[in-house]
Formats: C-alpha cells, sequence, structure tokens
C-alpha cells in the first residue's frame, strides 16, 4: 500500500506531507489551515498561496493518494504477466495494509463520510479514485478473460470496501484474511457471477 512519501522540501509537499498526515490521523473537518501551518512551519501567505482554500487542500491530499495508488497498479502490472497475479497482489497489498499499526479506514471513504455534498470537489475527487478502482479491476478481469467481469468487479468493490471499514472498526487482521479469501473464491468461482445464476 503507497503512502505519501517525504519528497524535496519545497513549502507545498510539506504543507500536502503535514495535512495528509493530520487529516488521516485526526480526521478532515477536525483538523484546520491554522494547525496545518503551524505543524508545517510555513506562513500564512505560503499556504495561502498554494492552496487558496482548505477545500483545495483537501483535494490535493486526496489526489495524491489516488494517484500513488494508480503508480502502485502500474508498477504490480509490470512485475507480472497474469493479469489474475496483477490484481492478486493488488488485493494482497490492500490486505497487508489494513494489518498496518496506523490503519484508520480508507482516505476516500473517511473523507465521503465528512462531506455529504456529492457535487463538491471533495466528493467529486473520491468518487475520481472509486471510478478509476473500479475500471481498473474490471479491465483486468477482462484482460483475464474472466467471465461475467462487471458483476464480479461489483463484489470485488464491495469485499475491498468491506474490508476497509471492518478493518479499521474491528480486527484488521480479520478483515485482511477475510478479503482474500473473498477474493480467491470470486476468482474460483465465476458461475456465481453469470446471468444465469
Amino acid at each position: 500500500m503507497p503512502t505519501l512519501t517525504d519528497r524535496p522540501s519545497a513549502a507545498r509537499d510539506r504543507l500536502l506531507r503535514t495535512a495528509a498526515a493530520l487529516f488521516y490521523a485526526d480526521g478532515i473537518n477536525a483538523v484546520g489551515v491554522d494547525r496545518v501551518i503551524a505543524e508545517a512551519q510555513v506562513t500564512k501567505s505560503t499556504f495561502y498561496r498554494h492552496f487558496p482554500s482548505k477545500e483545495q487542500l483537501v483535494v490535493a491530499y486526496l489526489e495524491a493518494i489516488d494517484n500513488q495508488f494508480r503508480d502502485w497498479f502500474s508498477t504490480l502490472d509490470g512485475e507480472h504477466e497474469d493479469p489474475v497475479d496483477v490484481l492478486r497482489a493488488f488485493y494482497s497489498g490492500i490486505a497487508l495494509y489494513l494489518c498496518g499499526d496506523d490503519f484508520r479506514g480508507c482516505h476516500f471513504i473517511n473523507a465521503a463520510a465528512e462531506e455529504p455534498n456529492q457535487g463538491l470537489p471533495i466528493r467529486q475527487a473520491v468518487m475520481a479514485h472509486r471510478s478509476w478502482f473500479r475500471k481498473t479491476v474490471r479491465e483486468t478481469l477482462e484482460r483475464a478473460r474472466f467471465p461475467a467481469a462487471a458483476a464480479a468487479t461489483d463484489n470485488l468493490v464491495m469485499l475491498r470496501d468491506g474490508a476497509m471499514v471492518q478493518g479499521y472498526l474491528e480486527s484488521p487482521k480479520s478483515a485482511g484474511d477475510a478479503l482474500m479469501r473473498g477474493f480467491e473464491l470470486t476468482l474460483k468461482h465465476p458461475e456465481l457471477f453469470s446471468p444465469a445464476a
């Protein structure tokens, strides 16, 4: 599972890293701009030069996480010839992330829970990631010539969402284990997803 890394110490990068850590640990609505500025050790004018509003900072944070998922998947795709192995590695990485000590749920589910208005940029950033995730899973299943790829994708996306919530609310390890059991059962029984099933 990717994380925001410590890149060169430009003010924008420092603000983004600081905000990402605070938003994930304490919640987006609980963290104000002044706290981000103080902990990033920048001036207010520096903050507003890079992010004219808190909303734009939140969107940048979500887009950075989304880009890391995309890069991570691309790396896995280049490491495995079999599309099924690509998806298995992807889901295994998510399951391992669930077992991490600092796991506090899905960045995107958390953000959506704090922003109920679907028309606002934060929710649009969440949906952009979810659309990419769903499209990527489906296209990878189609490359593997998996029958009923659309229905199987619905199942795999739901499994991932459920594991993220269960991993935060209950046992991360059992959520990760359940995710991988569900993943393997989905691939083992394509007949469950055919229209006649």
